[in-house]
């Protein structure tokens, strides 16, 4: 048996001063992390995208990877500064204010509230292609019922669940790999079309469309990397956080370019780009026209994995990121409740609320659902990445005045790539009030969205103050 296995197993995990278990070791940790960088957005979302965009999609995921090394890179800054559970909201407390801790908590929710709308409604997705005659929305309300009762349990239970999510997604993309890359030397044919490079170039040619509509695709891309941040939020409740994460936050990076820029190029040279669509897998596209019997329906009950893991991961990041605003009035208190088993159970629950609504709207618009849960999602992912953009740059500064001792482990040509990554997000958004449906709505919805957290924040800022002026005019406490 594995040693550190054997040690996770036998080893009580210690619990912190926020209440939390060090029950994550550090295959968990790792797993967790690869369970982040592949994601529904990939296994799904790729297919649609690369039926508007056609093999410029691989262009618009390089883009948005080299933006998430970034990303990830500052988080290991911070991570390595001082891990916690409450990440950066933490952090965006520490180093910009409070308000922006509040913001970017509930900006964060926004993401994880809307992803696993989207995740749900992929599973529904991939059980259509076994069981037709189900509603999607009962597919999708029996994974939540079983993904709550997981997380509930406890943090051990949640680590276990993701570590195997995450090694069927990892070999069933190394398989892939492999299989695309002999089939593109050897010219094979899938599906009646012959594999190579020509199908990059071939079909009207790199950008089909044009270029605009690749840059319009960014937005889904991002969407594709999120979570990648996961593995900040495990921080918190990871044995020896300060060895194990910055080798988890390297091997995310290196995922991204194998297995997210890999994939999308293999994927447009298999096929003509006009094989793909938004209604199956792209994954599940390739396998079934190789016409080996039951290998698309294998590829299938991968990618549902896929999305079973990423609307896990939702539960057990957003339960922290609650808790964390909880124990400051800044989120209802409901929200801030823990079980014996030290699992926040109130930030679950409050958002699996969320998740029920999804699994409505799966009933109402089956066929929209994904793509405006997506869009919408998209708009957290950006904040939390420019939250974590701009904590590192008040890291820096904090340390170049001899405030802060500044890790070894930093965000490589900080600041100037620090400002690069800021205006590649804010372009990310303002490209969205140009692209048509889900990301028109998700864009046009931005304000709303801002207005209500603006107006919370003055809410729990009056709540603070009409606490500490009787307080203050007490003679029994001056």
């Amino acid at each position: 048996m594995d040693a550190s296995l054997s040690t996770e197993r036998t080893t009580p995990p210690a619990v912190d001063a926020e209440g939390y278990t060090k029950a994550l070791g550090n295959r968990q940790v790792q797993m967790i992390a690869i369970g982040g960088a592949i994601g529904v957005g990939l296994f799904l979302g790729a297919g649609g995208k690369l039926a508007t965009a056609g093999p410029s999609l691989v262009l618009s995921y390089a883009l948005c990877g080299l933006a998430a090394f970034f990303v990830m890179r500052a988080l290991g800054e911070l991570v390595l500064h001082r891990p916690t559970a409450g990440s950066f909201v933490s952090y965006a407390r520490e180093f910009i204010g409070p308000w922006a801790g509040f913001a970017s908590g509930w900006m964060y929710w926004v993401n994880w509230a809307m992803t696993g709308v989207a995740e749900i409604t992929a599973v529904g997705i991939y059980v259509h292609r076994w069981l037709p005659t189900v509603p999607q929305w009962l597919t999708a309300l029996a994974a939540l019922g079983v993904l709550l009762a997981v997380n509930l349990l406890s943090v051990r239970l949640f680590g276990e669940l993701e570590f195997w999510f995450s090694v069927v997604k990892v070999l069933a993309i190394v398989v892939f790999l492999f299989v695309g890359v002999a089939m593109v030397l050897a010219g094979a044919h899938v599906g009646g079309s012959a594999a190579g490079v020509a199908n990059l170039t071939g079909h009207a040619g790199f950008f089909p469309h044009g270029v605009g509509v690749t840059l319009m695709a960014l937005q889904a891309v991002v969407f594709a990397y999120s979570a990648i941040e996961l593995v900040g939020i495990a921080a918190g409740e990871t044995r020896d956080a300060r060895k194990v994460l910055p080798r988890a936050i390297n091997g995310v990076v290196w995922r991204i370019a194998i297995f997210y820029v890999g994939s999308v190029l293999l994927l447009a040279m298999l096929l003509p780009w006009t094989a793909y669509s938004d209604t199956e897998s792209p994954f599940v596209t390739v396998f079934s026209r190789l016409g080996i019997p039951a290998v698309g329906d294998v590829m299938n009950a991968i990618v549902l994995t896929a999305a079973l893991s990423s609307c896990n991961s939702g539960l057990y990041s957003t339960g922290r990121v609650l808790r964390a605003l909880a124990d400051r009035g800044e989120a209802p208190a409901f929200a801030g409740r823990m079980s014996g088993r030290h699992v926040p159970y109130g930030g679950i629950l409050f958002t699996s609320g969320v998740y029920v609504l999804g699994v409505v709207l799966n009933g109402v618009v089956p066929h929209d659902a994904f793509d405006i849960a997506t869009s919408i999602a998209s708009l957290g992912v950006v904040a939390t990445w420019a939250t974590l953009v701009v904590c590192q740059m008040r890291l820096r500064g904090a340390a170049l005045r001899g405030e802060v001792v500044r890790p070894s482990y930093r965000m490589p040509g900080a600041p100037y790539t620090a400002w690069a990554t800021l205006g590649f997000l804010v372009l990310v958004v303002v490209l969205m009030a140009f692209a048509g449906g889900a990301d028109r709505i998700a864009f046009y919805s931005l304000p709303a969205i801002v207005a209500v957290i603006a107006l919370g924040w003055r809410a729990v800022s009056a709540r603070r103050a009409a606490r500490a002026v009787p307080a203050a005019a007490d003679p029994a406490t001056e």
